[in-house]
């Protein structure tokens, strides 16, 4: 079988279905903010979910889930969640959120602007910059809500928002403490390719395409999609994207508002991403991080290396024996909640 390059890779991750696109664009904005209520999890009958909106400082209005434990009383920590990269509440962010609330916290899983049931035009786009403001927000808004103690908030980031998270921990000193699960540097994989296998000429031909790629979406006046996860699997796709696909393209995991389970991205919102090296400043987080990985993650390098510039001994690095990427997205027998809450409980005091 034929080995695909790194290229071909993201090809396949974020490129795979380029025709009739301004077709897929308008297919997939009815479903972005139709009222479906499908979520891939069943809710805890110890739990409640309400639907909450706030909006950013750049003034878009966010759409998350708040999980609150229906034994709360007085004042509770809070956890806000987001991710995987190309997903929605509805998938892993509020699988987790469930998970948590049942362990008695308050738990905000919410879309990043321009997915899901947020807002933000043109849809589809990803910035590094407005993507960790949201988390920011998040935090705006779980401080000022009845029931949680302001000093006691912590984020979660799930995949390619497990390195906001980090970004967000960085800049945000009311983060009391972050989690990283099977994390992604969506800067490093945009500049560089997986396994930082892409050189300059290769990257110069990365911006080559997506500037060119500009031009016709201006002359289209619309934004051309890259795909979601590519559907049907070719025969010599790797593993990790027959993990994905395994995930977002199958009951398991597939929802109407999910771009990776549809028509992805815009296909020029990686721009950003590749002159932004979004971990630039995680070593002067003073406050605790967890990073956890599966063993056998593809992106597993992702987050042993942030690992490796944070400081301080309030970090740690958990690697789940036998785990790939994305069984860290709903695996209950995989993903260690009583970890997590025994992290967020020892500091969210």
């Amino acid at each position: 079988m034929k080995k695909l390059s790194v290229m071909a890779v993201l090809l396949l991750l974020f490129w795979g279905q380029s025709c009739d696109r301004q077709q897929k664009n308008n297919n997939q904005n009815s479903n972005d903010m139709n009222t479906t209520e499908h979520y891939t999890f069943g809710l805890s009958d110890r739990v409640t979910r309400q639907k909450v909106h706030f909006k950013n400082r750049f003034g878009i209005g966010l759409t998350g889930d708040l999980y609150i434990p229906k034994n709360q009383s007085g004042k509770s920590a809070a956890i806000a969640i987001s991710g995987p990269f190309g997903a929605v509440k509805e998938q892993a962010s509020g699988f987790y959120a469930n998970q948590l609330a049942v362990r008695g916290f308050v738990v905000l899983a919410f879309d990043p602007s321009y997915t899901g049931e947020s807002g933000g035009e043109p849809r589809y786009v990803a910035s590094p910059d407005i993507n960790t403001e949201d988390f920011s927000a998040a935090v705006d808004f779980l401080s000022t809500f009845d029931g949680i103690d302001p000093g006691r908030i912590g984020i979660l980031g799930i995949c390619g928002w497990g390195g906001l998270a980090l970004n967000a921990a960085a800049i945000d000193t009311r983060i009391k403490a972050t989690v990283a699960s099977t994390m992604y540097n969506m800067s490093r994989v945009n500049a560089n390719g997986y396994f930082d296998a892409m050189d300059a000429d290769a990257r110069y031909e990365l911006h080559e395409k997506l500037n060119a790629q500009r031009t016709v979406d201006f002359k289209n006046g619309t934004y051309a999609l890259a795909g979601g996860v590519v559907d049907p699997l070719p025969d010599d796709a790797p593993q990790f994207v027959k993990d994905y696909y395994a995930y977002y393209k199958t009951p398991r995991g597939y929802h109407e508002r999910s771009l990776n389970s549809n028509n992805g991205w815009n296909v020029t919102s990686s721009l950003s991403f590749i002159n932004t090296p979004q971990l630039a400043y995680i070593g002067e987080i003073r406050n605790p991080v967890l990073i956890i990985h599966g063993e056998k993650a593809h992106s597993r390098y992702f987050g042993e290396d942030a690992y490796k510039k944070l400081t301080g001994d309030n970090k740690e690095l958990m690697i789940i024996s036998g785990a790939n990427h994305t069984d860290l997205y709903d695996r209950l027998d995989m993903i260690p909640f009583d970890k997590l809450a025994s992290f967020f409980n020892e500091n969210l005091k």
